[in-house]
């Protein structure tokens, strides 16, 4: 499988027979301009979207047909299993921001987990319904989501085997969250990878947790 961050919570995956998946696509420009990335111009077979905000909603801008995936449940789209849990934009049972859901996609014997914009640490019923996670995609800014702090609590629970994080403070974004750099002091062994893409198989996952930082494609 191939992983690329396209910025923000947007994430290609591609699998080894050619089936893409895109995550929580934003809109170009949404809030007055603080969502300063560029069009995404991929085209995707599938596309997830964790919670109704025009920085992870942006399914009409995409090109081509996707099937779109919302909320929560269970699919088999070509070659991938989707499952969606259902968690909260904010630490109050989602009475500031409302629902968000987790999505956990399986496939190469592969299972990746990108945590939309998760507010708050899950319980432990909802960690086992999630199950074995292989690669998380994390949020790591704060105010929105979970910051630095409660992300590094979250792979220790989770304990997965690479982290990649997302969500936080680039010069394409506008918005007063944290840089990463901050996540940095908590995440397991940094790794800056120089790139917005990497290929991922299960026989070269890393034995030890490690936190793999990407470049922003777009």
């Amino acid at each position: 499988m191939e992983i690329k961050w396209l910025g923000h919570a947007a994430f290609l995956l591609t699998t080894g027979t050619g089936t893409k998946v895109i995550t929580d696509p934003y809109v170009p420009g949404a809030y007055d301009g603080a969502v300063g990335y560029a069009p995404i111009n991929e085209f995707a077979d599938i596309v997830t979207v964790s919670h109704d905000h025009a920085d992870h909603n942006g399914v009409r801008d995409l090109p081509g047909s996707p099937e779109v995936v919302r909320g929560k449940g269970n699919w088999t789209i070509k070659d991938v299993k989707i499952s969606g849990v259902d968690t909260f934009h904010d630490p109050n049972q989602g009475r500031e921001r409302g629902r968000n859901t987790i999505y956990l996609f399986e496939t190469e014997g592969l299972r990746v987990a990108h945590l939309g914009d998760l507010g708050h640490i899950p319980d432990d019923a909802t960690l086992k319904a999630l199950g074995r996670v292989d690669i998380l995609l994390v949020p790591v800014g704060g105010v929105f989501t979970i910051d630095a702090r409660q992300a590094g609590e979250l792979v220790r629970k989770i304990n997965p085997r690479v982290v990649i994080p997302m969500h936080y403070k680039t010069p394409k974004l506008g918005f007063a969250i944290a840089r990463v750099e901050d996540f940095f002091k908590v995440a397991p062994g940094v790794k800056r990878m120089g790139s917005s893409a990497v290929e991922v198989k299960v026989a070269t996952l890393p034995k030890e947790t490690e936190t793999w930082v990407l470049d922003p494609a777009l």
